[in-house]
């Protein structure tokens, strides 16, 4: 991001190819979770200045022979390639406001700068391989018929505050590799990466108009971005009640629509995959990586521990050890394994939903309270321990709702029936792991789960090739042709790892 006095006192609002201030004059600090204080202050928009970027998004898309989405293929996706290069050579100054603005570990900043520059370079090879049509055979020589794919127009695209700059980009790469133009809307609580890079746009040589962005609060911003006529689709990611009002403002000028929501995803252990001193070690590190990664603060968390009986008691016993010495701390320092978590109203939500499990009966195994200061860890800090809930059931609203902070929950099975109906028994469909040596049962299993994505002896890893999707309240689309066959079948990517090993995120 530029070193500009001007950002620096809040002039993040981009259309048109201009940084501005928000129209009211209006700012917002921009606070550092590790120890509650500002440190950056940017523009607080709102209606008027989002109509305004949709106004610039508009005129880059309707524009003439010129306008992006009649640039080349070839030119936009060697546009993106720039981008991609931009972000390695940023990565350590954009891993490190990442930290600041999240509160994750600088080494989980510097993966997300990675893996933004993948998907930056994977959208561009994308379109440049694309075919320029699909013949359609209409019965007869008389008759030339071909599907071709045009972009959509202007795209909402509207981020959440745990990983704001990858979201975005997953959202901003392939918009601008299909010729759309678009607004984001990054959280209002972590927008400075994506302020970032919408400067290596401009950078990169992205005409004005093409990017656009607005930082403000969800109640004005986003829900104009969701209502608004010119706006031909709206992209979201973040929470069930917040995604139902994009889809309900959306709805009246029926536009495109993409949600992705909220999760409660299951982590199933089965005693064979813990058979061996290697494999039960594997098996507890991944489930501590499913449930700790920043802190909890993933939509694809696995906050819901469901461990065969002949093996929980160990399992248990190790996991709530290890949880126990994660080393927590400000995020930019030596040794720190986990940061903070982003706001306090998000450790206030932890704090009572673990207090409502112990009401429910659920015995804690490690964590649960608010750490001591030390050095790393200041006392103003948003810090709370990782934190076992052990003897958990589904009637328990520690269970069944998001709690998105770093709590794990453990459920006991029995059977292979009784864990499958176990970990679809939630209104959520984003994610789960299966975790056996069988790999009948790891195939019978993935099968049968009700989830987008499901691992097999693995937590976590996504990749750009692969759609992602969800089943019941955690997402949702197309018609005719394959598109349509695929509208008509919820997409699920199985991730199978041949070759399960500890990740040692955590040093345990």
């Amino acid at each position: 991001m530029a070193d500009t006095t001007e950002q620096q006192a809040g002039r993040t609002i981009h259309a048109g190819g201009e940084w501005l201030d928000a129209l009211s004059g209006a700012t917002r600090e921009i606070i550092d979770p590790a120890d509650a204080l500002p440190f950056a202050v940017v523009a607080e928009g709102d209606e008027k200045d989002t109509d305004i970027a949709v106004a610039a998004a508009r005129a880059a898309f309707d524009g003439g022979e010129g306008a992006w989405p009649r640039t080349p293929v070839a030119e936009r996706a060697a546009l993106l390639r720039r981008v991609a290069d931009l972000l390695v050579r940023d990565r350590e100054r954009l891993g490190l406001l990442e930290s600041r603005d999240a509160g994750k570990t600088v080494e989980e900043g510097r993966i997300d700068i990675d893996c933004v520059a993948d998907a930056f370079r994977y959208f561009a090879d994308l379109v440049a391989a694309e075919a320029p049509g699909r013949v359609v055979d209409a019965g007869t020589t008389d008759v030339h018929s071909v599907v071709v794919h045009e972009p959509v127009g202007v795209c909402a695209l509207i981020t959440p505050w745990n990983y704001p700059l990858l979201q975005a980009s997953w959202k901003i790469a392939p918009a601008l590799a299909a010729g759309n133009t678009f607004v984001v809307k990054p959280s209002e609580i972590t927008p400075l990466t994506t302020i970032a890079l919408i400067e290596l746009l401009v950078e990169a040589g992205l005409p004005a108009g093409v990017a656009n962005i607005v930082t403000g609060p969800g109640h004005s911003v986003g829900a104009r971005l969701a209502e608004h006529p010119d706006v031909d689709l709206v992209s979201f990611t973040g929470g069930l009640a917040s995604g139902t009002k994009v889809a309900q403002a959306a709805a009246v000028t029926v536009k495109k629509v993409a949600l992705e929501l909220g999760g409660k995803n299951p982590n199933v252990v089965f005693a064979d995959a813990c058979a061996t001193e290697e494999g039960f070690d594997t098996a507890v590190d991944q489930a501590l990586n499913a449930a700790f990664i920043h802190s909890g603060q993933v939509c694809s968390a696995g906050a819901r521990l469901i461990v065969e009986e002949t093996v929980r008691e160990r399992f248990v016993a190790e996991l709530a050890r290890r949880a126990a010495k994660i080393r927590l701390g400000r995020g930019t320092e030596d040794g720190v394994e986990c940061g903070p978590l982003v706001s306090e109203q998000q450790r206030a939500k932890t704090e009572s939903y673990v207090a409502g499990a112990l009401a429910e009966g659920a015995v804690l195994r490690s964590g649960g309270r608010r750490p001591e200061p030390s050095a790393t860890r200041p006392a103003t800090g948003y810090f709370y321990e990782p934190t076992v809930l052990d003897q958990c059931h589904r009637e328990m609203t520690v269970v069944r709702e998001e709690v998105f902070g770093p709590v794990l929950t453990v459920e006991t099975f029995r059977t292979e029936d009784e864990a499958v109906a176990l970990a679809n028994d939630t209104e959520y469909g984003l994610a789960g792991a299966v975790w056996t040596a069988d790999a009948g049962r790891a195939r019978r299993v993935a099968g049968r789960l009700r989830h987008g994505t499901v691992w097999i002896n693995d937590f976590h890893p996504y990749l750009p090739q692969a759609e992602w999707g969800g089943f019941g309240k955690s997402g949702v689309g197309r018609e005719l042709g394959p598109a349509g066959l695929a509208e008509y079948r919820e997409a699920k990517h199985v991730y199978q790892n041949l070759a399960p090993r500890p990740v040692r995120w955590f040093a345990g």
